[in-house]
């Protein structure tokens, strides 16, 4: 009977984990393009980062919606509903005929794509609490391997210079990896546990009062609010900066991003659940945070490709090792009825996180020079590792 159990957990979590890989490759065929997307247009770079901004609104308002409906009907039907709905809009951003339309396709696919705090319930619910920081590590490489594989497919197939008509076939591209990931879910998900329709859903207020009390939730919001503002400011401008640095097209920033994501897939994947097991999951969060600190000035500073290239990888390792140990801590903070509705909250903070990130970094990207956004990032870094200490002196009381 045990035996038979594992098989079932270990079929469920390997396909939760492709259901990952199809979402988030679809999300990255689009991310090495926007540049050139908005270029098509005759956008300006804020215009530019604005479609990241966009997207990120969307899903601070869908995380926190997404993941408490998902505590009362389940996550298959919200999982299947949204992975759906997020395909249809990069098809309807294949059709847009100015940048206010893309503007608001994505800030529709935004909202529908906010169910990663569902996808990490739906993990959550089916692991024992020491074992989570290592399945969100598993998470994170599948999140990873979609990260390199979409941006890698859509840089080769876009095509600049026939406008926006030469971003259809990765666009539809991308529609059809989430269109895989949708039937995947409905095929063979099933529920961890039993949905609670009748538990008392707090406002999203109340909820963000309960998170700001809580001792260890708080500081995990305040990190994670951090350092990936940052990063996204990072993600959001990177196209632009290798394009002023290095003449960079969607091609080679396809494949920088492939690179890097095969490199995160290894470290979520392999040295994350080793690296938990031997320091626990504050000092290795804390150890990512100094990496990507080093990452971030190596950029800042780099006098040629390869050793920018280098500067993303420190940063790679240092947030594939950073998020699933956020994840985790969060996730052993919360009641289980609360883990959607708090994990939701902490997905919902990082799209703010994410919608501030590329609006400041594409200012001062601008007005500044394009390697500010290197340097802003690491002075936010450390505030954050200020926190994390406090965070490891009192997990142990607060879990």
């Amino acid at each position: 009977m045990a035996e038979g159990a594992d098989k079932t957990d270990i079929r469920a979590l390997v396909t939760l984990l492709a259901v990952i890989f199809l979402s988030i490759a679809g999300f990255g065929v689009v991310i090495p393009l926007l540049p050139f997307f908005g270029h098509a247009f005759g956008a300006e770079a804020w215009q530019i980062t604005l479609l990241f901004s966009a997207f990120s609104m969307g899903q601070f308002l869908g995380e926190p919606f997404w993941g408490r409906l998902s505590d009362r009907i389940g996550r298959r039907p919200v999982l299947a509903m949204t992975i759906c709905g997020a395909a249809l809009s990069y098809v309807a951003l294949a059709f847009c005929p100015n940048i206010v339309l893309a503007w608001a396709a994505r800030f529709v696919g935004g909202f529908l794509s906010g169910n990663i705090s569902t996808l990490q319930g739906a993990l959550a619910d089916m692991t024992p609490p020491r074992e989570r920081a290592a399945k969100m590590g598993l998470m994170g490489a599948a999140f990873s391997l979609g990260f390199m594989t979409g941006p890698a497919l859509g840089g080769l197939l876009a095509r600049p210079a026939l406008g926006p008509a030469g971003f259809h076939l990765p666009l539809f591209a991308a529609a059809g990896f989430g269109l895989a990931a949708a039937v995947a879910v409905l095929i063979f998900v099933r529920e961890a546990r039993e949905p609670d329709r009748h538990a008392p859903q707090a406002s999203r207020l109340e909820a963000l009062r309960e998170a700001a009390a809580h001792p260890v939730i708080s500081r995990i919001l305040i990190i994670g609010f951090v350092v990936v503002s940052g990063f996204a400011g990072i993600e959001a401008t990177y196209g632009l900066w290798t394009e002023h640095r290095f003449g960079w097209g969607p091609r080679q920033i396809g494949l920088a991003f492939m690179f890097i994501g095969a490199f995160g897939a290894l470290c979520q994947g392999v040295f994350n659940g080793q690296l938990v097991r031997r320091f626990g999951e504050v000092q290795v969060l804390t150890l990512g945070m100094v990496f990507m600190f080093v990452g971030m000035v190596v950029q800042c500073v780099s006098l040629n490709w390869p050793m920018a290239m280098a500067g993303f990888a420190f940063v790679s390792f240092g947030q594939s090792v950073c998020f699933p140990n956020l994840t985790a801590l969060m996730s052993r903070s919360a009641p289980p009825h609360r883990q959607g509705e708090m994990l939701g909250l902490n997905m919902s903070s990082n799209a703010l996180a994410r919608i501030g990130g590329p609006i400041y970094a594409g200012q001062i990207f601008s007005l500044i020079s394009p390697g500010a956004p290197f340097a802003l990032t690491a002075i936010l870094i450390i505030p954050a590792l200020w926190l994390a200490r406090q965070v490891g002196a009192r997990v142990k009381t607060a879990i």
